[in-house]
């Protein structure tokens, strides 16, 4: 049976979960050296390199109808304030603390989802989502003692989140979605420019933080290309628990890279988080076979109108 829109859209946005969370670890490694301006600016020139080379190859034009249009603006905008306040955040704040307040997204937009673009989410999609979120407090449990006034650029990075979701949803279907990547890529790379001054200057650089730094391009336009798959292909309802897999793939990477077994109170909001994606799944394939089933039985059989 082929995979549905929504399927599709949970295995990217899982995709870019993956991508994203390894991004977030190699950019906080090097940010003891480097400011949050160059950090943008060089992770976006090797991306923009990269994408330019890949559209002279391939012979894909770089200016299409419809690449600057208000949604693209709104979408473009809200990722470049999204990076700035997370970036700066992420460097005075534990990266649990961090990402548990960042896991208000799908909450956020699932709210927006339904109350701007009239989507119609059932009891069991807002189950799945708080249910989701519990299980991340339990993975993250951060202290008061790690949340100060930093925490707050988190909370302004969360609503500007949201509206680059929701502005992805409106863009029209003739704009590629690697067009959106490469925009935003550019943006964030000028903004970053423009920020290296205000932030302290430029610091030189080994071979080892650009060899991170190219890493983390790599993985920051992975992430940047899925989620905007995630969000023009399925229900905004639907792929918003997906989200939560981030903290899955940081467990996995603690655990590979730096021997971090998690705890008991991880393993069950692990196991939560889980739960709640494959009983999404779960209903989304259910309803798939229904109409299926539906249209498969002999017309004799059916209950006549008003039955």
């Amino acid at each position: 049976m082929p995979l549905t829109a929504n399927i599709r859209a949970c295995l990217f946005m899982s995709l870019s979960m993956a991508a994203l969370t390894i991004n977030d670890t190699l950019t906080k490694s090097v940010m003891d050296t480097l400011n949050t301006g160059q950090i943008m600016f060089v992770r976006g020139a090797i991306i923009l390199a990269c994408l330019l080379i890949y559209l002279r190859l391939v012979r894909q034009p770089i200016l299409v109808p419809g690449m600057f249009s208000a949604p693209v603006v709104v979408r473009t905008s809200g990722e470049l304030a999204t990076t700035v306040l997370f970036l700066s955040a992420l460097a005075h704040l534990p990266l649990a603390n961090a990402t548990a307040v960042l896991q208000a997204v799908p909450l956020a937009v699932t709210v927006g989802a339904a109350l701007y673009l009239g989507e119609k989410v059932g009891w069991r999609r807002w189950t799945a989502i708080l249910i989701g979120f519990c299980g991340v407090l339990l993975i993250v449990r951060p202290g008061l003692a790690g949340f100060d006034a930093y925490t707050l650029l988190v909370v302004g990075a969360v609503v500007f989140a949201a509206v680059r979701d929701l502005a992805t949803r409106r863009i029209v279907a003739t704009v590629p979605s690697l067009t959106i990547s490469a925009l935003t890529a550019l943006v964030v790379t000028l903004a970053g420019f423009a920020l290296i001054v205000p932030l302290g200057g430029w610091k030189p650089m080994d071979m080892s933080v650009i060899a991170t730094l190219a890493a983390a391009a790599g993985f920051l336009f992975a992430g940047y290309h899925f989620i905007v798959l995630a969000m023009r292909e399925g229900d905004i309802s639907f792929v918003a628990p997906f989200r939560y897999t981030a903290l899955l793939w940081a467990l996995l990477l603690g655990l590979v890279f730096f021997g971090e077994f998690p705890d008991t109170a991880t393993l069950a909001g692990a196991a939560i988080i889980v739960g709640t994606g494959i009983y999404t799944l779960y209903r989304e394939r259910r309803a798939d076979r229904e109409p299926h089933a539906a249209s498969q039985t002999p017309a004799s059989s059916r209950p006549a109108p008003g039955a």
